[in-house]
């Protein structure tokens, strides 16, 4: 089957130019003195996106599931009392790993077009002081929503609990403040709003996080998933625990370099503007978005709710094969649509086509959908941000 001649899924996307040219540069040695430098530059330039000058920063060499599973382990142990906010299925994930590490989990879960409350979240620390770890995901991509990390990060800390933060869809393309929210270990991904290719982890790690993992004595070492071994190996004594992923580096670096020359602020306000307009006309054609409200939604992905009588599955081949336009599902968040707007595809003409090709695929489909009104709507919403 041929690519899709668009991809609006919720990550991974196309990237730049840049970024494809640096992926395909040649295949240097992980101990040649000019990829050292690479690689410290690319951590330095990390940090400079993370905005904090207090976590220090370990580049894990996989997709950021193993950097969620290595933080997982690298906090808890059997018996570790574990508050896992869950909003949505990344949330719901998380559980799963704190249960096969032997966490004694806890969890405040609310619907999937939902975010977990800060109030909910003090309230139950409060009943639960045994609980040292709080665990929540900023952006929950498969729905599209948002968790108010900046308001739970402080009550965590001032229940002496750390929070280990999936900030995979968020990080570059939503604000995110680790030191003035109090968050302490914090798993990125390049391939969503830095426009980055999958492959790597991208952390930062507070003194309270490393405080915790040096207390459990079942913090991996010698393993792939250890923050340890990266930290003491390669930070302390400059040698790679194994082999990094140099082409994923290479990527990486460019990544970064391009999202800083454009501008941290910048990208956010872009990735905020692409989002409003995908909204208005969403609601412009006559349909729901998923979040109960705006006020919660995330700005990297837009997620419809599809209609009566269709499903995902139908919705997105059908937009596929007829206009060469690729979205995601909700995964197993609900009968919903995503059209991503992360990295080099937040641009506003994109989502416009994204809008038009979801429309008329949905009218193809039997749907009650104004697709024209909805395109009018969300070219408003860009004419109105316009600078």
């Amino acid at each position: 089957m041929d690519r899709a001649d668009l991809t609006l899924s919720a990550g991974p996307n196309d990237v730049s130019a840049g970024v494809r040219a640096a992926l395909g540069s040649p295949i240097m040695y992980h101990y040649d003195p000019a990829f050292g430098e690479r690689f410290r530059e690319t951590e330095r330039m990390v940090a400079e996106i993370y905005g904090s000058t207090s976590h220090e920063i370990i580049l894990m060499q996989g997709e950021a599931i193993l950097g969620l599973e290595g933080a997982a382990r690298s906090v808890v142990r059997e018996g570790t009392a574990c508050l896992n906010l869950v909003s949505g299925v990344f949330g719901k994930w998380f559980g799963f790993w704190l249960s096969a590490i032997g966490a004694d989990l806890h969890e405040i879960e609310v619907p999937y077009d939902e975010a977990v409350s800060a109030e909910a979240v003090d309230a139950y620390l409060t009943e639960h002081p045994e609980i040292t770890v709080v665990s929540v995901v900023h952006s929950e991509t498969p729905s599209g929503t948002l968790n108010p990390v900046w308001d739970i990060g402080p009550i965590a800390r001032r229940h002496g609990a750390v929070t280990i933060v999936d900030v995979v869809s968020s990080w570059a393309g939503i604000e995110l403040k680790p030191e003035e929210w109090q968050l302490d270990l914090l798993i990125a991904g390049p391939q969503k709003c830095l426009g980055g290719p999958p492959g790597m982890s991208l952390l930062a790690v507070s003194e309270q996080a490393w405080a915790a993992i040096e207390a459990n004595p079942d913090a991996p070492r010698g393993s792939f998933l250890s923050l340890l071994d990266w930290r003491d190996r390669w930070h302390r004594k400059g040698s790679f625990p194994y082999t990094p992923s140099v082409s994923d580096l290479n990527g990486v670096h460019a990544a970064c370099a391009e999202l800083l020359a454009e501008g941290l602020d910048a990208s956010i306000a872009r990735h905020q503007r692409v989002f409003d307009a995908c909204w208005a006309g969403v609601e412009g054609m006559g349909l729901r978005p998923w979040p109960v409200s705006k006020d919660i939604a995330s700005a990297c992905v837009t997620a419809i709710r599809v209609p009566d009588g269709l499903n995902d599955e139908q919705v997105r081949d059908h937009v596929r094969a007829h206009y060469g336009v690729q979205i995601s599902s909700g995964q197993t968040a609900g009968n919903l649509v995503r059209i991503g707007h992360l990295g080099a595809t937040a641009r506003p003409m994109f989502a416009v086509a994204g809008l038009a090709a979801l429309g008329r695929g949905l009218l193809d489909l039997g749907a009650d959908v104004d697709v024209g009104a909805g395109v009018a709507a969300a070219m408003a919403s860009l004419s109105d941000s316009a600078d």
